[in-house]
């Protein structure tokens, strides 16, 4: 089981949006329209509010929390890499946190702004609109070029075709022990991919 309310707060998860079954949802959440939430996800609402707004993924092995009595927004179509924590503060609208980068709390980070792998944003950082954020701790190095928010929002729009799928293809299975000769092709991941990357 993947909800579980807590002090009388029960999980909001919208009907287009997939949480996968081993992802942990907890309490005081909000999660819009067309979200994913990969396996080991946890999303935690216990001491505060966290709202996820539509059209964000959150991946494998994700954590999202806050400080006491504070709340964790990720606005439309934020994209969170897998294992990166989110601990409190607001992701602006289109951005994307890297693999297993920190965000720490009371950091507001604006709208189409890209924060590198492995980076550590301390808390209470302000990241402007459309700033490349790396390193330990987290430095602005330069503006977000139109052509790397293109190439991020097309692969967040894959992510957005996601919980789809999974609603309709995705089922526990035990393993083949060989190949079936029928297996089938990737091709039509590849033709999504095409489709979007051409638009």
């Amino acid at each position: 089981m993947a909800f579980y309310s807590f002090n009388g707060f029960i999980p909001v998860v919208k009907k287009s949006s997939f949480v996968h079954p081993q992802a942990n949802v907890t309490g005081n959440v909000i999660i819009g329209e067309n979200v994913y939430i990969g396996p080991h996800a946890t999303i935690r609402g216990d001491w505060g509010q966290i709202i996820i707004e539509d059209g964000c993924n959150v991946q494998e092995s994700c954590t999202i929390h806050m400080f006491p009595g504070t709340t964790t927004i990720l606005k439309q179509g934020a994209h969170i890499g897998h294992g990166a924590i989110i601990h409190g503060g607001i992701i602006g609208e289109n951005c994307l946190i890297g693999m297993n980068a920190v965000v720490m709390d009371d950091v507001y980070i604006e709208k189409e702004s890209i924060v590198g792998a492995l980076s550590f944003v301390p808390a209470k950082m302000h990241i402007p609109e459309r700033s490349l954020v790396v390193g330990n701790p987290a430095k602005i190095i330069k503006q977000v070029s139109d052509d790397m928010i293109a190439w991020k929002t097309k692969g967040t729009a894959l992510y957005q075709q996601l919980p789809k799928e999974c609603q309709e293809t995705l089922i526990a299975c035990e393993p083949l022990e060989e190949i079936e000769p029928n297996r089938p092709s990737q091709e039509k991941l590849f033709q999504t991919w095409e489709s979007i990357k051409n638009q």
